[in-house]
C-alpha cells in the first residue's frame, strides 16, 4: 500500500470520513455528523455495521433504534435543537427498513433540517439476484426500493463503485451544511460495495470545515425593503423557523425595540420573541391568536423572516386582507423569499435583520398603532389566563388546563415537543414561550409519531435540559417504540400522555366540514356498525410501563401538578398519564379560516350546511400577485 493511501472497505472509509467533517459559524466549530442511528439487517450489518464497530463509539457514537422512521425523527429533533449546525446519520437494511425512512425524510426536507440517510441497497454486481426484499422492476432494472427516497431527499446518490464515494460523500456534506439547501441527504449503499476494499487517498480523511454562511443582503434589495417599510403605516413581522436556525432572536428584538413593529410567529418561529415582550402577538394564521390575526388582516406591509408562508400561516389566502398589502421576505432560501409575490431580501436572517435595523434608523410606527396592538395582546393574555385557569384541584382537567399546569411547572430552559393532533393548535394559541428553544413544534409535516423520538433527539443534543413530549392517544399508538430507546440510553425525557379516546382534532374538523365525526373516535362498534359504542378499554399507561417507563397517573388537576413536578425532578424517563374532561375552560376557537374542501353535493344536512359556510369563506381567498 502506498504511503499516501489507506486500504479500507467502502463502509469503513465512509465512517472514517464522517468523523472528520465539521461545521463552523461565528467562530464555533461542531461535528457535522455527530452520531449514527441504526437498525442492522442483511443490507448493512456486514458493511456499515462492521465499520461502526471498528470505528468505536468515541469516534462515531451509535444509537440503537426500534423503528426506522422514528430514528429519522430523533435525528431531526437533534438537528433542530442544534440550529442545524450538527446532524446525525441513520443506517438501515435494504427493503422495509429503507422504505420506512421515507416519512422521516419527507419531514426533514419539508422542515429544512439536515439528516444523512444510509440505506443498504441491492447488489451492484447483481450476482445475488433477486436479492431478498429486492424490487424487480419489469422496465427499469436499476430501480430499487430506495428510489422512493428521491423525491423527499435534497440530494440522492447510489454508490455503485468504491471510487464514486469520494465525490458523492463530499456532495452530501455540502448539502447538509448549506442553510439554503439542507434537508434529507441519501447515500444508497449496495451491500456488496459496502464490504469492498479500496486504496483511499489520505486526503479524503483530512479534517474538513464546512462554513455555515451568513450571506448579507444585496444593497439594492435592502434599499427596496427599507423603502417599503418606511412607507408602511401598519407593518407586521411574521417570524418563522429561520429566525431560530440563524440564532437571530436578538437581532429581531433589536429591530422591534427600535421600530415598534409587532411580531407574529409561525409554529416554527414561536419563541422568536419572549412571550411577554410588548410587541409579541403570539401565533399567526389558522391556529394563531386573535391579537395576531386581527393585526394581520389590516397590515399593509408584511415582513416575513425565515418563513415558508404555509397555508396555515396565510389562513389559506384569506388572512392578509388589506387591499394594498405588500410583502417583503427575508430568507436565505431564494425559493422561499419569492413567495407571496414579495420584494425579496435573500440573506441570512441575522445578517438581514441587522442590516434592516441599521438602515431603518429613525423610523418608528405611529404611537396609536403601538397602543392598538398592545391592547390586543393584553386582551389575548386574558383569554390565555382564562383557558389555563383551574380553580378546583379535584376536577378532571381539560386539555387547556393540562397546558396551564405544565406552564406553571416548566422552567425557561425546558423544551416542549409536539407535532400533531389537537395539541398544536392549542399550543400555538396558548403557550407562553420563554426562550428561543422552548417551543419545539414539528408542523411542516405535522407527523403523528414524531414527538417521542423527536424528544430523544433534543435530549441527546441538550443533555441536562428537561424535555417534554406532549402526546395524544392517537399519536402514542402510532409510535411508542422509542420509549424503549429512552429507557435503554437513560434519557430522562418526560412524556405527557393525554387520553381523549380518539383523533380529537380531526373529529372537530370532521364536524365543521360535514363529516359528523365519522370514524374519529376510539370506541367499540355500535349496533348500527358505527364507532359510537363505549370507549375502548385500553390502558396506555400500562403499556408505557411495560416498555420500561416510570409512569405517574393523574386523575385531577392537583394530581397532575404533583405528577408533572415529580417528573421534572426525576432522572428517569417518565410518563405522566392524564385523561382529559369535556367540561371547563377550553382553548379559544380559530381566529382565521383553513381551506378544507367540503362535499359539493350531499344528502345529509350537516354536509349541506357546511358546504354553504365553505363557499362563503372560499369566496375571500386571495392570490397575492
Amino acid at each position: 500500500m502506498s504511503p499516501s493511501t489507506r486500504r479500507l472497505t467502502v463502509a469503513q472509509a465512509l465512517v472514517r470520513f464522517l468523523t472528520a467533517q465539521y461545521t463552523e459559524r461565528d467562530g464555533v466549530r461542531r461535528r457535522l455528523v455527530a452520531g449514527t442511528w441504526g437498525i442492522l439487517g442483511h443490507g448493512n450489518v456486514a458493511g456499515i455495521g462492521q465499520a461502526l464497530l471498528e470505528a468505536g463509539g468515541a469516534a462515531m457514537p451509535f444509537h440503537q433504534g426500534r423503528n426506522e422512521q422514528a430514528m429519522v425523527h430523533a435525528a431531526v429533533g437533534y438537528a433542530r435543537q442544534c440550529n442545524r449546525l450538527s446532524a446525525q446519520a441513520v443506517t438501515t437494511s435494504i427493503g422495509p427498513g429503507a422504505t420506512n425512512l421515507v416519512t422521516g425524510a419527507a419531514l426533514a426536507t419539508i422542515n429544512r433540517l439536515p439528516v444523512l440517510l444510509l440505506p443498504g441497497d441491492a447488489f451492484a454486481t447483481r450476482t445475488a439476484e433477486p436479492l431478498l426484499q429486492q424490487l424487480e422492476h419489469p422496465v427499469h432494472a436499476d430501480v430499487s426500493v430506495n428510489d422512493t427516497l428521491r423525491p423527499v431527499s435534497r440530494s440522492f446518490d447510489r454508490v455503485t463503485r468504491p471510487e464514486a464515494l469520494v465525490p458523492s460523500a463530499l456532495r452530501a456534506m455540502r448539502v447538509l451544511a448549506d442553510p439554503a439547501a439542507t434537508g434529507a441527504v441519501t447515500l444508497a449503499l449496495p451491500q456488496d460495495v459496502q464490504a469492498e476494499a479500496y486504496d483511499w487517498p489520505e486526503e479524503f480523511f483530512a479534517e474538513r470545515v464546512w462554513p455555515m454562511r451568513r450571506p448579507a443582503p444585496d444593497p439594492a434589495e435592502l434599499d427596496a425593503a427599507v423603502r417599503a417599510v418606511r412607507a408602511a403605516r401598519r407593518p407586521l413581522v411574521v417570524a418563522g423557523g429561520g429566525v431560530h436556525h440563524s440564532e437571530a432572536e436578538d437581532a429581531l428584538r433589536a429591530l422591534v425595540d427600535a421600530t415598534g413593529i409587532p411580531v407574529a410567529s409561525t409554529q416554527a418561529g414561536k419563541g422568536s420573541l419572549r412571550h411577554d415582550h410588548p410587541a409579541d402577538l403570539g401565533g399567526v394564521g389558522h391556529t394563531g391568536t386573535a391579537a395576531a390575526d386581527d393585526i394581520a388582516r389590516t397590515a399593509d406591509l408584511v415582513l416575513g423572516v425565515g418563513t415558508r408562508h404555509t397555508d396555515f400561516t396565510t389562513a389559506s389566502g384569506t388572512l392578509f386582507a388589506h387591499p394594498d398589502v405588500r410583502f417583503v421576505n427575508l430568507d436565505v432560501n431564494p425559493a422561499d423569499a419569492h413567495k407571496m409575490a414579495a420584494r425579496t431580501l435573500v440573506a441570512d436572517a441575522r445578517s438581514g435583520l441587522e442590516a434592516l435595523t441599521a438602515a431603518l434608523a429613525g423610523y418608528r410606527v405611529d404611537a396609536a398603532y403601538e397602543a392598538e396592538y398592545r391592547a390586543g395582546r393584553e386582551r389575548w393574555e386574558g383569554a390565555v389566563t382564562a383557558a389555563f385557569r383551574a380553580d378546583d384541584d379535584g376536577a378532571v382537567p381539560t386539555q387547556s388546563q393540562v397546558l396551564g399546569v405544565l406552564d406553571s411547572v416548566v422552567g425557561d430552559e425546558d423544551v416542549v415537543v409536539n407535532a400533531a393532533g389537537s395539541l398544536p393548535g392549542d399550543l400555538h394559541k396558548l403557550w407562553r414561550a420563554r426562550s428561543p428553544r422552548q417551543y419545539h413544534l414539528e408542523y411542516g409535516y405535522s407527523c403523528m409519531g414524531y414527538e417521542i423520538p423527536g424528544a430523544i433527539g433534543v435530549q441527546l443534543a441538550a443533555p441536562g435540559t428537561p424535555v417534554w413530549a406532549l402526546v395524544g392517544d392517537g399519536t402514542y399508538l402510532m409510535m411508542p417504540t422509542e420509549l424503549v430507546t429512552a429507557v435503554q440510553e437513560g434519557l430522562p425525557i418526560n412524556v405527557v400522555l393525554v387520553q381523549n379516546h380518539g383523533y380529537a382534532s380531526i373529529g372537530g374538523l370532521s364536524e365543521r366540514t360535514g363529516g359528523e365525526r365519522f370514524a374519529t373516535a376510539y370506541r367499540y362498534r355500535a349496533a348500527d356498525g358505527s364507532y359510537t359504542g363505549d370507549p375502548l378499554p385500553v390502558d396506555l399507561a400500562a403499556n408505557a410501563a411495560s416498555l420500561g417507563m416510570d409512569v405517574l397517573r393523574a386523575a385531577t388537576v392537583g394530581e397532575l401538578r404533583a405528577a408533572l413536578t415529580a417528573a421534572r425532578a426525576s432522572d428517569r424517563p417518565t410518563c405522566v398519564y392524564v385523561e382529559t374532561g369535556e367540561t371547563g375552560p377550553a382553548a379559544p376557537g380559530a381566529a382565521a379560516w383553513w381551506d378544507v374542501p367540503v362535499a359539493e353535493v350531499a344528502t345529509r344536512e350537516a354536509a349541506v350546511t357546511a358546504r354553504a359556510a365553505y363557499e362563503r369563506q372560499a369566496s375571500r381567498v386571495r392570490r397575492h400577485l
